[in-house]
């Protein structure tokens, strides 16, 4: 080998040497036993689906999983757990994807930044994306100002997550601005997201053909190389999530009414109460987390006010009738989510109010046999009663009244009270009977 061939391949060695050593690119690694931790996030985004997220991570890395895969089906939430959202993907020691998924599902509102923040993304045919844009409470405008300074807050967050994945800013720029949706199919061809799976078993054949990035280098496998494990909930999760759903917020703060009006309608039966007090101090906590209309509650409360007054006030039902109306327009209009539509609907509303009437009207009407029975007890029970004299002496004696003895006295002036005759109770002092003696011999 001459000197000057010696030195052309030293130097196409150290050129290849340096290239490998820094180029940027990842070195690809093959197959080999990949575990993947499959999770569903469904419902609206609040406090309970955080704690899903954060369990399901802590539970991969712990347990030696090598990917995660989210199932997302949302209609949006809360901006400030959709931020704790993100922030967990994006600081996640394992690769996660999403699949939006089954056929049917969306990615709406924060479901959007989820997607955006996410590996690899994927969605299911016949699959929705969009519909970002941010309103306050309850549905309402948020004001101009504060809407300005929110919706620049979220643009630059996920241009700058859409950037990172190499998706289409310039769209999820829209999906906040003028609140835009895609198809799946259409989100595809605009690179909103990487591609269109049947399945999590899809996206993960996939997302091997494309390759996974782990630290410095890009993991690629095929179908028999991979097993995907469900995560199950903690029991944490499920009580908050099942809490945190709007219709049993709802009946929890109509079964905490009925329970404080049925204690306050008939004091002292104590469990009502303390199951209404348990039911409505859940319901606030549920009601503090969802986009409750203040008006709707308000209107729910009125009711409970009515229902208690017909309790105490002779209205003929008029004040019942108030009730099931104000209770009726509450339960229409106490949440509000994307766009603008009650979370409950009238199938639920309508049988619950009718239910809620039939329970007043049944109190109402124990109560009031209750009070308008005659007493069989007791000092009132025994005036009116007659009885028969046994023994008499001057004012005082000993008298039978329904089978029983008692001593009597009589205060009537110039009363001439026999033994055998009849006499009247007028009133009770102590065990002492105060009669009058009457004229017509009546039964015991």
């Amino acid at each position: 080998m001459t000197r000057c061939s010696f030195l052309f391949i030293l130097s196409l060695s150290l050129v290849f040497y340096v290239f490998t050593s820094l180029s940027p690119f990842v070195t690809p690694s093959f197959a080999r036993n990949v575990r993947a931790l499959y999770f569903e996030l469904h419902g609206s985004i609040n406090p309970a689906q955080v704690d899903l997220v954060e369990g399901a991570i802590s539970y991969a890395r712990d347990n030696g999983f090598d990917v995660i895969i989210m199932g997302l089906d949302t209609p949006g939430g809360l901006g400030e757990s959709m931020r704790k959202i993100v922030k967990l993907i994006l600081n996640s020691p394992l690769p996660l994807a999403v699949w939006v998924g089954p056929r049917g599902a969306r990615a709406a509102s924060a479901g959007v930044f989820i997607v955006a923040a996410c590996s690899f993304a994927t969605m299911a045919p016949q699959t929705s994306i969009g519909a970002a844009s941010p309103v306050g409470m309850g549905g309402k405008n948020i004001p101009t100002t504060l809407e300005k300074k929110i919706k620049n807050d979220f643009l630059s967050l996920i241009r700058a997550m859409a950037r990172r994945r190499g998706r289409n800013i310039h769209w999820y720029e829209s999906a906040i601005e003028d609140a835009s949706s895609l198809t799946a199919q259409e989100a595809v061809i605009d690179r909103v997201v990487d591609s269109i799976a049947i399945s999590p078993r899809d996206l993960m054949v996939q997302w091997g053909k494309r390759g996974v990035e782990m630290g410095n280098s890009i993991l690629r496998f095929q179908a028999k190389d991979f097993s995907i494990h469900t995560y199950s909930p903690p029991f944490r999760y499920r009580f908050l999530s099942w809490l945190l759903d709007p219709q049993i917020a709802y009946l929890l703060l109509l079964g905490g009414i009925a329970g404080l009006f049925f204690e306050l309608a008939h004091p002292g039966v104590i469990f009502p109460g303390t199951f209404g007090g348990i039911c409505l101090l859940l319901a606030l906590y549920a009601l503090s987390i969802l986009p409750t209309n203040v008006t709707g509650l308000l209107l729910i409360l009125m009711a409970l006010l009515l229902f208690v007054l017909e309790a105490k006030v002779v209205s003929y039902g008029l004040l019942t009738i108030g009730g099931l109306v104000c209770l009726f327009l509450g339960s229409t209009i106490l949440f509000r989510f994307e766009y603008g539509l009650s979370s409950l609907p009238l199938g639920t509303i309508v049988p619950t109010v009718m239910g809620v009437g039939v329970f007043v009207a049944l109190i109402l009407y124990l109560v009031t046999r209750v009070q308008l029975k005659p007493e069989t007890t007791g000092k009132s029970a025994m005036i009116g009663l007659r009885g028969k004299v046994l023994d008499w002496r001057g004012e005082r004696g000993r008298i039978r009244v329904r089978g029983e003895i008692w001593k009597a006295i009589s205060r009537e002036e110039g009363a001439r009270i026999s033994p055998g005759e009849k006499v009247e109770v007028v009133d009770i002092e102590g065990l002492t009977l105060i009669v009058k003696p009457i004229s017509k011999n009546l039964k015991e």
